[in-house]
C-alpha cells in the first residue's frame, strides 16, 4: 500500500554534514522523496511540532536541541512508507538500534538521534501539513 511519511534530518544531522547519507540511504531504501526543504523552526514552530510531549520531563530540552539549527524536513512515499522509514531509521536509543540503521551508524544520542518520522498513519497526516503544503508535495 503506498502512503506517505514525514521525513525530518535533525539538527545534529545538519550541523555534521549527513543530509546527503541520510537521503542516499531513503533513495536506495526504495522510498521516493516527494518533497523536501531546509529551514530553520522558530521556539514557537518546535512547541507546536512537539506538542504531544509537552508534559514530558524532556520537553524543553527537545524544543531547544530543535531550534538550535536548521533541519530537513522531506515527505517520503512509497509502499508502507511509514514502516520501512522507521525501520531504516532504527530505534529512538541508538544504543538499542540495529545495526546498518541511521541511528545506530550516525546518531550521537538519544536526543540528538539524527532523523525523526512518522510513527503511523495519522501523525503523518499531521505532521507533513505542518511542514509542506498540498502544492509542494505534488512531486
Amino acid at each position: 500500500m503506498s502512503e506517505r511519511t514525514l521525513c525530518m534530518i535533525k539538527p545534529d544531522g545538519v550541523e555534521r554534514n549527513l543530509i546527503g547519507n541520510v537521503l542516499t540511504r531513503i533513495e536506495t531504501a526504495g522510498l521516493r522523496i516527494v518533497a523536501l526543504r531546509k529551514l530553520r523552526l522558530t521556539t514557537a514552530q518546535a512547541e507546536g511540532f512537539y506538542t504531544v510531549h509537552k508534559e514530558r520531563p524532556f520537553f524543553q530540552s527537545l524544543v531547544s536541541y530543535m531550534t538550535s539549527g536548521p533541519i530537513v524536513a522531506a515527505v517520503l512515499e512509497g509502499d508502507n512508507a511509514i514502516a520501512r522509514w522507521r525501520e531504516l531509521m532504527g530505534a529512538t536509543n541508538p544504543a538499542n538500534a540495529a545495526e546498518g540503521t541511521i541511528r545506530r551508524d550516525l546518531a550521537l544520542d538519544v536526543e540528538r538521534n539524527t532523523v525523526h518520522g512518522s510513527d503511523a498513519p495519522e501523525t503523518a497526516g499531521q505532521e507533513i501539513p505542518y511542514f509542506f503544503n498540498t502544492m509542494e508535495q505534488q512531486g
